[in-house]
């Protein structure tokens, strides 16, 4: 069965993701303010949401080494930040696209939830210059691991910052009363994003699995020399 996970979770993000941008460009009514542009927010915020959602699984991960010993959780740890940090790139580069479009700028250092979550991002970028500063081992395994248990807390601030958000650069669609849209929109967007967290899982499973086949690869090699 974990053989066929892979396949089927591609198969799935394909199916489910290219549903969604379909209900997003040519279902969901046209935002009344920003126009066309603001079909971007179908793929921004699952990405973001995404990217989230990968850096707290790669704490969870980190967690469990911590807790159980069991050296495998390493580089399940570190899958999950390589994921995170691919889909914080591109986070970086649909909200500037966006920005752009609709405000006429591509960044403003003065709006505390972009500069937030540039740390966040160059917060996990460094995880990897530390992780490769050292001699793979438990060392650096334990390391990273509680290296990637104190970025998660950036996670929530990050999110908290968007929410509290004032101005027109970041809007806030999400408030206490619910999903400030229309319920066609909203339905599109979940599906966008349960696409996007479908690809992100797929990506994991992918990238795990090529790393291990490298590490019992390379162990052969070692055991034949």
């Amino acid at each position: 069965m974990r053989n066929n996970l892979g396949p089927a979770l591609a198969v799935g993000a394909l199916l489910v993701l290219g549903t969604g941008l379909g209900l997003a460009l040519f279902w969901a009514p046209e935002d009344a303010d920003q126009g066309v542009s603001q079909r971007i927010f179908y793929v921004h915020v699952p990405i973001a949401l995404t990217a989230y959602a990968c850096f707290g699984w790669g704490a969870w991960k980190a967690l469990r080494l911590l807790w159980t010993r069991e050296a495998r959780y390493d580089l399940e740890s570190y899958t999950a930040i390589h994921m995170g940090t691919i889909f914080g790139v591109l986070v970086l580069v649909t909200g500037s696209i966006w920005a752009k479009v609709s405000w006429g700028i591509w960044w403003s250092w003065s709006e505390r939830q972009l500069v937030l979550f540039l740390v966040l991002f160059l917060f996990y970028s460094a995880y990897f210059m530390l992780r490769y500063s050292t001699d793979p081992g438990p060392r650096r395994a334990n390391m990273s691991a509680v290296y990637a248990l104190f970025g998660v807390v950036l996670i929530p601030v990050s999110f908290l910052a968007i929410r509290l958000a004032e101005n027109f650069i970041h809007p806030v669609v999400f408030t206490r009363e619910g999903p400030q849209m229309a319920g066609s929109m909203f339905f599109a967007f979940c599906v966008c994003l349960a696409g996007m967290l479908l690809l992100a899982a797929a990506l994991y499973q992918a990238e795990l699995a090529g790393k291990r086949l490298d590490a019992r690869v390379r162990e052969l090699r070692e055991a034949l020399a």
